[in-house]
């Protein structure tokens, strides 16, 4: 087995004192046929009383929400093992799971565990992965997340997104007791964090590429105007603050430029702000309304939404300058484009022929469009760091609830809060 050890980084003790909030409750609305069958068994606990934490069912709550795993319900199970030597391999395979996950929770006094797992093929009776965590009781859940991953890696062979972060703008109240939150949360909806409180609109969190900042625009001065807040000290800076539009940040691959849309001379461009220097240079140059960039994965060029030709629609366009390429052409409306890492689709906002506003996934390389959700007024997708889901703001019953949505559109799931609005998401980066 081997054993990890991470240390306590600034930005995750920031996490682990911050005060909880109300947390986004998930409801999986689609996706479970043809999931790959597998057993996590509940950990064992060397300590009194009950474990702090329920890891094993963190860990199954991860693989169900991806739509590509369905562990067996508890009640199913003929044993549940602790050890290696206490696994009957015949008893897990006459209940149809292809894979078993086992594991134990360790006190070590003074609010520190460690945290153990093992993975095997139930058919071979081999053991996959085996690890060892040690972690605190504020970081069990992280934990549980880790172990979800590794599991999700060693039977898929891609990496795991369940160890990321989710930030999206929460509002409650109405008229003058209206307020608006920025909030920070566990890719499940837990563990939600306050980055900031307004009475003004906030809107367009995006994440820096090492996950430590976040860009927003805020209306805190009755104005628009773009901030880039560093998550561990709470520090931050103003830096767009022009007469007019400042919105739409995003962020290089590099982490020291941003894309920004504004119209300091007079009409809605896509410039790019050297963090380093403040230095702000103008890209696009058209009468149209030029908005939303978005970085390809290799910093070379940007796809942005305009209504150059008429309607709104996705362009590229090399960041060393040149002539925009138009990318979108089904339809009247496609706007709000995010990349896949591997830079080959793009996650964008449709207008079907029904009129309702659909996520959407397109080929670049074969132009193909493949809508995604089944909503009316869907808007900001943002795709996971492993490119396999798709996280995105909708309206259920009037109110604003987040959703996702595999890249085939066969899982889904909504993510919503007990009261108030939900809007605005942007998964994070991996969390390094």
């Amino acid at each position: 087995m081997k054993k990890i050890i991470y240390p306590f980084v600034l930005l995750l003790c920031w996490f682990a004192l911050q005060p909880a909030r109300a947390e986004l409750t998930i409801e999986i609305t689609s996706g479970t046929e043809g999931a790959l069958p597998i057993a996590v068994v509940p950990f064992g606990w060397g300590g009194p009383g009950v474990p702090p934490e329920d890891v094993a069912g963190i860990v199954a709550a991860d693989l169900t929400r991806s739509g590509q795993f369905a562990p067996l319900p508890e009640a199913d199970m003929l044993s549940k093992p602790v050890r290696p030597e206490d696994i009957s391999f015949r008893d897990w395979r006459a209940v149809g799971v292809d894979n078993l996950v086992i594991g134990r929770i360790t006190p070590q006094g003074e609010g520190r565990y460690t945290v153990d797992f093992r993975l095997f093929d139930v058919f071979r009776g081999r053991q996959l992965s085996g690890y060892s965590f040690p972690t605190t009781r504020e970081r069990l859940r992280e934990t549980a997340h880790r172990v979800a991953d590794i599991v999700y890696e060693a039977l898929t062979g891609e990496r795991g997104a369940f160890r990321t972060w989710i930030a999206y703008v929460t509002v409650t109240g109405d008229g003058d007791d209206r307020r608006y939150s920025l909030q920070v949360a566990d890719s499940d909806g837990h563990n939600p964090r306050t980055v900031l409180r307004s009475r003004q609109p906030l809107m367009s969190p995006a994440w820096s590429p090492d996950a430590r900042r976040l860009a927003y625009v805020t209306f805190e001065q009755e104005t628009a105007e773009i901030y880039v807040q560093e998550l561990a000290s709470g520090e931050r800076r103003k830096v767009a603050s022009h007469q007019g539009i400042n919105g739409a940040p995003a962020w290089s691959p590099d982490g020291r430029r941003l894309a920004l849309t504004l119209s300091q001379d007079g009409n809605a461009e896509i410039y790019i702000l050297s963090l380093d220097s403040d230095r702000l240079r103008r890209l696009t140059r058209h009468p149209g309304i030029d908005t939303e960039p978005a970085w390809a994965p290799d910093g070379r060029s940007l796809v942005f939404t305009s209504d150059r030709g008429g309607s709104p629609q996705l362009y590229r366009l090399a960041i060393d300058g040149g002539r925009p390429e138009r990318l979108t052409f089904e339809g009247g409306y496609n706007a709000s484009a995010d990349f896949a890492p591997d830079g080959r689709h793009l996650a964008l906002l449709h207008r079907d022929g029904r009129g309702a506003y659909r996520v959407a996934v397109q080929d670049l390389e074969r132009g193909m469009l493949n809508l995604v959700s089944e909503g009316q007024l869907d808007e900001s997708p943002s795709f996971a760091p492993n490119g396999r889901m798709i996280l995105y703001a909708t309206e259920v019953g009037g109110r604003g609830v987040l959703a996702a949505a595999s890249v085939d559109g066969r899982v889904g799931q909504r993510l919503r809060l007990q009261e108030g609005v939900v809007r605005e998401p942007a998964w994070s980066p991996f969390l390094e």
